[in-house]
């Protein structure tokens, strides 16, 4: 199947990557990081998924719709603990907004 179908997916995909990507690097210059750790990890571990995700759709792999249904459980794990601190920390707010998004669209993709 061609990248362009997946485009929505994989553009959902990067967006919330680069903010997951972005959300770890603004927890660790927060005052208390130790309190962020979970926060951080998940960012980690979604922005991996994502870019993966996307690397996937992009060439058409057999396995984007495995990697995309696992990708929405990460997202959606992320979300949680990013709104979590969202009320007081904007790039947490924005990161957990990406990460549902993604999930979404990714919820989306695996029924292609």
């Amino acid at each position: 199947m061609s990248h362009e179908t997946y485009k929505p997916c994989i553009d959902a995909c990067v967006q919330c990557a680069q903010e997951c990507e972005h959300c770890a690097s603004a927890c660790l210059e927060e005052a208390n990081v130790k309190m962020l750790a979970q926060c951080i990890r998940l960012d980690n571990e979604c922005a991996m998924i994502c870019w993966t995700a996307a690397s996937s759709m992009s060439r058409g792999s057999q396995f984007a719709v495995d990697v995309c249904r696992l990708c929405a459980q990460i997202c959606d794990a992320c979300a949680e603990e990013c709104e979590k601190h969202a009320p007081h920390m904007e790039h947490c707010a924005r990161c957990a907004e990406a990460c549902r998004r993604c999930a979404e669209a990714c919820r989306q993709m695996t029924k292609v």
